[in-house]
C-alpha cells in the first residue's frame, strides 16, 4: 500500500475524532465513482460497527485508516495533507491515480484501455471540447474490439473517422496485446457540438 498520510494529517485527523467521542472511531478512505473522470477521493469517520471485513488497515500513531478494498488500487500514491495558514488550515487529498488506476501489463483489458483513453488520447481531444470513452469490450474470433463513444465535440464532428482510425485505434491496438481494433457507437448524426461540421 504505497498510501501517505504527512504527520500534520495525522495530527488535524486525530483530533477531529477525539472531538467524536467515541472509542475505537478511525478514518475511512475510499474513492466514489473510481477509474472515471467524476471519481472523487473521500475521507469519512469510521466507527468500529462500520469496519468490513476485507479493508486494508494503516495503523498510524495517532489513529487508524480502513481504506476500501476496491478502491486500493485508485488510492495508490495518494497523499493525505495539512498544510496551515492564516485561516487556520486545509486539509488536502492527493490521488494521482484515483481517475485512472496505475496499469500493468497483467491488468484487465479494460482497464488498460481506459488508463490510456483518459491518461493520453483524451487530454488530445480536450483541446477540441471532446472525450472519447470504453462502452465496451467484445472478444471476436482473433481477438478483442473495443466499443468506444465518442462525446463532446467529437460528436458529429465530420474528422471523427481519422481520429478514430489514425489516432485512438492506432494508439491501442499498438500498446494493448490482444485488442484488433475499435468500433465507434457515437450517433454522430447530432452536430450542435462538433469541432468539424
Amino acid at each position: 500500500m504505497n498510501i501517505t498520510v504527512t504527520e500534520s494529517a495525522e495530527d488535524y485527523l486525530a483530533e477531529l475524532l477525539e472531538k467524536q467521542d467515541v472509542e475505537g472511531i478511525a478514518v475511512r478512505m475510499f474513492v466514489t465513482q473510481p477509474g472515471t473522470p467524476y471519481a472523487e477521493t473521500c475521507l469519512a469517520y469510521c466507527r468500529p460497527d462500520e469496519v468490513v471485513e476485507d479493508d486494508a488497515v494503516m495503523q498510524k500513531t495517532k489513529l487508524k485508516f480502513y481504506f476500501e478494498k476496491n478502491s486500493l488500487p485508485y488510492l495508490e500514491e495518494a497523499t493525505v495533507d495539512f498544510a496551515t495558514d492564516r485561516m487556520g488550515g486545509q486539509l488536502t487529498i492527493k490521488a494521482p491515480n484515483s481517475k485512472v488506476p496505475m496499469v500493468s501489463a497483467d491488468s484487465p483489458m479494460d482497464e488498460q484501455i481506459n488508463y490510456i483513453l483518459y491518461s493520453d488520447v483524451n487530454p488530445g481531444l480536450a483541446s477540441h471540447g471532446g472525450e472519447v470513452k470504453l462502452m465496451e469490450l467484445v472478444e471476436e474470433e482473433q481477438g478483442h474490439i473495443a466499443i468506444l463513444q465518442f462525446g463532446g465535440g467529437c460528436q458529429g464532428c465530420s474528422a471523427v473517422d481519422m481520429t478514430l482510425k489514425d489516432g485512438v485505434e492506432k494508439t491501442l491496438v499498438e500498446r494493448i496485446p490482444g485488442l484488433i481494433g475499435v468500433r465507434d457507437v457515437t450517433d454522430h448524426s447530432v452536430r450542435e457540438n462538433a469541432y468539424y461540421k
